[in-house]
């Protein structure tokens, strides 16, 4: 068998971990398909997400679900913010595990990049005024660093009380039946704004210092931890580099892996960018070398480093694993195109399709 799709186990603090078919794994995508702006999952996140675990896929991330109703990206995002959306969620992921997946929820907060208009064909571009449904943003600090409307700047208080809906929200994932757990600190969204000097001009203990940028990720993982089951991985998604002068590094990124990891994460995702206009590079696998950089720093018995960003054959997702660059592979719009992308890549890579084709679908497998 082929290193991508042999089975594999993510570490978890406690237990033996979670054992999943392959390695790889759905990338958390917004799908912008909640029309009515209230949070919960439809049935589009059923088809979408259900497709690609029937199409083969270790492990299914859902989008980035928020963990307040202010921390959606759009006002078509997913939420998990009450009891209500946890009970939304529990008939997908009973789906993705009927197909054989293992289903991972990314929780996010979109800070001074909320309330924007959905990334989608002919839509509007820029911030949701109020009288459209939007909101007021809030961020680290108030800067026109996101090209939207400048966000106000967070209290002590009101940070305080976000560490406090990230545990809530981790409760009821666990309560939904999610067996995995991604914390958002990319793409410049709130967790990481406080970690880059690009969008963090705070004078206080959240601003500043290596140690006080970290701070606010650090107190959201330890509350998450202590909400989320011991045996139940937990994975955070790092934008590795910001690639702009003065920004986030990957340098950076290595020394807040290691602290995270000794709070019990066990998963590391790595992409980049999403502050600043980006200088960085392009091209297949050119965020593998992030992954590497994490991979080589962290034990490997216990933890996990997926590599992502125009990943899209299977070969080169083979090479990244015998190389040693990354533990797993992260299918982003390639999935998108192929719902099938883990079944197409066993064909390629000689494996056969074994355990992979739902029973429905085996006479596609028959020439």
């Amino acid at each position: 068998m082929s290193r991508l799709l042999s089975p594999v186990t993510l570490p978890s603090t406690e237990g033996g971990g979670l054992p999943l078919r392959n390695a790889t794994f759905l990338a958390p995508m917004c799908q912008y398909s909640v029309t009515r702006r209230d949070g919960l999952p439809t049935s589009w996140q059923l088809v979408h997400l259900g497709a690609r675990a029937s199409g083969g896929f270790g492990l299914v991330w859902t989008e980035a679900t928020a963990i307040v109703p202010e921390g959606r990206i759009s006002p078509e995002d997913t939420g998990i913010w009450s009891d209500e959306h946890a009970e939304a969620w529990r008939p997908i992921v009973d789906f993705l595990h009927e197909q054989g997946a293992a289903a991972g929820i990314q929780l996010g907060h979109a800070g001074g990049k909320a309330s924007a208009y959905p990334a989608l064909p002919e839509t509007a571009r820029g911030t949701v005024p109020a009288d459209e449904g939007g909101w007021s943003a809030q961020a680290p600090s108030s800067t026109d660093v996101f090209g939207l409307a400048v966000p106000a700047e967070l209290t002590v208080t009101q940070i305080s009380d976000l560490v406090t809906d990230w545990g809530r929200a981790a409760r009821r994932a666990d309560d939904a039946g999610f067996d995995a757990l991604q914390v958002h600190a990319a793409h410049g969204y709130l967790l990481h704004e406080f970690l880059s000097p690009l969008s963090n001009e705070r004078t206080d203990e959240y601003g500043g210092s290596f140690e006080n940028r970290t701070r606010f990720v650090l107190e959201v993982v330890a509350e998450v931890r202590r909400n989320w089951p011991a045996e139940k991985p937990l994975a955070i998604r790092f934008s590795g580099e910001d690639w702009v002068e003065g920004g986030w590094t990957i340098a950076e990124t290595v020394m807040l892996a290691k602290l995270v990891h000794e709070l019990g994460v066990t998963v590391f995702d790595l992409s980049s960018g999403g502050i600043g206009a980006f200088a960085g590079p392009v091209g297949p696998g050119y965020q593998v070398s992030l992954a590497r950089a994490v991979r080589e720093a962290l034990p490997a018995e216990t933890a996990f480093v997926t590599a992502v960003g125009q990943i899209t054959e299977a070969r080169h997702a083979e090479a990244i694993l015998v190389g040693g660059d990354a533990d797993g592979i992260t299918i982003g719009r390639a999935a998108l195109a192929n719902p099938n992308w883990p079944v197409h890549a066993a064909v390629q890579l000689g494996d056969g399709q074994a355990g992979l084709v739902a029973p429905q679908y085996w006479r596609a497998t028959m020439g």
